[in-house]
């Protein structure tokens, strides 16, 4: 079994696995052509014997093979399996040339030309010692088999020699260049990769300062809304204690002390919601039944406006949720809305399935938000009311995304401002 590999290992591994493949098809490709050329041309080259057609078979088929495998391959292949490959299709090419060219008994065997896989292959995967060892062997053996096959057919022309050494020639100048050419790639290639290396150190530096950063806003913001009640509660009591206050006029101080302390409790509430959110107890609910009573409990607070609010079921539809969350969230989404809408308004809750995502809407007919809120609408402590905490849509967005989903203003007009939450699908219908 591989090692498990990091990013950059698994790039590699691909680009390892991608060479193999494309060495396996050019091998492939030329035997192919090899048998095609020795088939249609048989006049000339003679008559391919059952051991040729068998060895040119036998290679396709071992390449189809190693191309299938390699298919499967999809997170890649190591270093030394990539090595390990080379160096068996090196041995293989360069046995099945040779025997090839005494199985055809020919001067002018064709199928060497084989022998120039083994030095692209050399040359790309290893240095350049090993090329030139195998330039070496690829130019022993043609003019080997050319001493041989004169030795046995007499006498020896100059010319066949004469064209081994060409093939030789540009079969060293190929290995070389190749060499040369893929030294200069891997050299950029390393400068590349060091560069991503420090892109990603500087990118998870910039995530934490940028963690660092949040935090003291957070911070910054706890301390800006307690301060407020703190200092009310202070001055209200230390009224109170005055010797010569009056009674109705301590008992004001107490109350207005009381109602401090009731928005600081509610602050800290929603602060622990908002930094500590605990996950999602799913369980198979009705949508429609958590937005009809959403609807509802917007009513009571939409009468005092004389806002009409529309909510029309659409299906049975059951999603995989945590019902107390969901409807949280959503309450908070039409009491805002109840908030924004101006007297006689109207605020419309709808839902709509998309791409494996259930949409609600919540549209309400206030004025547009301004450009500059809209920024920071769902950063905590932003509020534009004057009673607001400012995380209500924050958690709000917290529930959607532990539910799988979002909350984003899909549509931001005068008299149709739209707040649309996604969540999972349910994975179930009612109506199965």
């Amino acid at each position: 079994m591989e090692p498990k590999i990091t990013s950059f290992d698994h790039l590699e591994a691909l680009a390892y696995r991608a060479q193999q493949m494309a060495f396996s098809v050019l091998t492939l490709s030329l035997t192919a052509a090899l048998l095609l050329l020795h088939v249609f041309f048989s006049t000339l080259l003679g008559k391919p014997s059952p051991a040729v057609l068998s060895l040119l078979a036998f290679s396709s088929l071992a390449k189809l093979i190693e191309y299938s495998w390699l298919n499967k391959q999809t997170n890649g292949i190591s270093r030394r399996t990539s090595n390990t490959e080379t160096v068996i299709s090196m041995v293989w090419l360069f046995s099945l040339a040779g025997v090839l060219a005494i199985l055809t008994d020919r001067d002018d065997a064709p199928y060497f030309v084989l022998l120039a896989i083994p030095i692209l292959q050399c040359a790309y995967h290893f240095g350049v010692f090993q090329t030139a060892m195998t330039i070496g062997a690829a130019i022993g053996m043609i003019f080997a088999w050319a001493k041989h096959f004169f030795s046995l057919h007499p006498p020896p022309r100059p010319t066949e020699f004469l064209e081994s050494g060409m093939i030789s020639l540009i079969y060293g100048l190929m290995g070389f260049l190749v060499w040369y050419l893929v030294n200069q790639i891997r050299s950029k290639e390393s400068v590349l990769f060091q560069k991503m290396s420090e892109l990603e150190q500087t990118r998870e530096r910039l995530a934490r300062e940028e963690k660092l950063a949040a935090v003291g806003q957070l911070a910054s913001g706890i301390a800006h809304e307690i301060r407020n009640p703190v200092a009310m509660i202070a001055s209200s009591l230390d009224t109170a204690a005055y010797p010569n206050l009056e009674a109705a006029e301590r008992e004001e101080m107490f109350t207005i002390a009381g109602r401090e302390a009731k928005r600081l409790e509610r602050l800290t509430s929603d602060f622990l919601a908002y930094a500590r959110p605990s996950m999602p107890q799913r369980t198979p609910c009705r949508i429609e039944d958590i937005l009809q009573h959403v609807a509802n409990a917007t009513r009571l607070r939409a009468g005092e406006k004389s806002i009409e609010v529309e909510f029309e079921p659409t299906g049975e539809e059951l999603l995989e949720i945590d019902p107390s969350q969901v409807e949280g969230a959503l309450v908070n989404l039409g009491l805002n809305a109840v908030d924004a809408t101006p007297r006689s308004g109207r605020i419309q809750f709808r839902t709509r399935p998309d791409d494996g995502k259930f949409l609600i809407d919540v549209e309400n007919t206030g004025e547009a938000i301004r450009d500059s809120d809209i920024a920071r609408i769902f950063e905590p402590f932003f509020t534009t009311k004057s009673n607001g905490t400012g995380l209500g849509l924050a958690i709000a967005r917290g529930v959607a995304r532990a539910h799988g989903g979002d909350l984003w203003i899909s549509k931001n007009q005068d008299r149709a401002v739209v707040f649309t939450m996604s969540l999972e699908k349910g994975i179930r219908d009612s109506t199965q």
